[in-house]
């Protein structure tokens, strides 16, 4: 593991994984991030919480300190990572899912619902209906990760890595970058996480349409469930939104939806104090 970043580089269900682990409460909580995220979108939830919880980040595959797999990211792929790091940390857990990473645990609690405890979903991805061009979109996986190469070994995300990053969350948060500059420059300048930003970006609408036969065959656990919908970086969608958000909710009949009318997408970093209290209520 690079000693510059916090945590243990280690092998969970086959995969070489960063895992950050704060608090020995019980039960344990598990967080994963959206798409292209690290774990230092979650430090301040992981504030609020490591005190009665043991809190665990990790990063997916060629994201923040986890090194890079061969091979496209699938639905089932990413509910099984959940579901081995899940009995690695204790089962069943209280999972925490932000936005794209929401099709991923759905697909745990219904592969795996013994390991799930329960779950919140915070401004999760939802797609009522199978997108346009999802397998088409896939196959661009191995050139979103040339792409990715070719920015690591021309220098150019060495260049304007961290400045992209910092830029994103100007524009998409009210507290701007909440992670140590040292851990933004250890991330954003690695290539591969830039090729797999781009490749999870080229297979969210199969993700999507491969949840949608999941949802056919596996019934969701009757297990305690919060969803989160942020309206506040909305322009004229936002009740299609809350509507798609109050469906996921009602998957469980101890599911409810919380609904933050000025809050934006990223809600762990402007408002963590109502992801840690989404936590608590479960």
């Amino acid at each position: 593991m690079n000693d510059r970043l916090p945590g243990d580089l280690m092998t969970i269900g086959g995969d070489r994984l960063h895992v950050v682990t704060e608090g020995t409460g019980s039960p344990p909580v598990l967080l994963s991030a959206g798409l292209g995220g690290a774990w230092f979108d979650w430090t301040p939830v992981v504030s609020r919480l490591r005190d009665a919880h043991r809190v665990i980040v990790f990063d997916r595959p060629g994201l923040g300190g986890s090194p890079p797999v061969r091979g496209a990211a699938t639905l089932r792929a990413e509910a099984d990572r959940l579901a081995a790091l899940a009995r690695w940390a204790g089962a069943p857990v209280i999972l925490v899912a932000h936005s794209f990473a929401g099709f991923h645990a759905e697909a745990f609690a219904r592969l795996h619902p013994e390991l799930a405890g329960g779950m919140v979903l915070v401004d999760p991805s939802a797609e009522p209906r199978t997108p346009r061009y999802s397998r088409p979109l896939s196959r661009l996986v191995p050139l979103a990760r040339l792409a990715g190469t070719v920015a690591g070994t021309t220098g150019f995300t060495r260049l304007a890595g961290p400045a992209a990053y910092g830029l994103a969350m100007r524009l998409m948060t009210a507290r701007g970058n909440v992670a140590p500059p040292e851990y933004v420059r250890e991330v954003c300048t690695r290539g591969h996480v830039l090729g797999t930003l781009l490749a999870e970006d080229a297979v969210y609408r199969q993700m999507a349409a491969d949840l949608l036969t999941l949802r056919r065959h596996r019934p969701f656990p009757g297990i305690p469930l919060r969803v989160i919908t942020a309206l506040g970086d909305l322009r004229g969608d936002g009740e299609a939104w809350r509507r798609a958000h109050a469906g996921l909710a009602a998957l469980s009949p101890r599911g409810r939806q919380v609904v933050l009318p000025d809050v934006g997408h990223l809600v762990q970093i402007d408002r963590p104090e109502a992801v840690a209290r989404a936590v608590r209520e479960l």
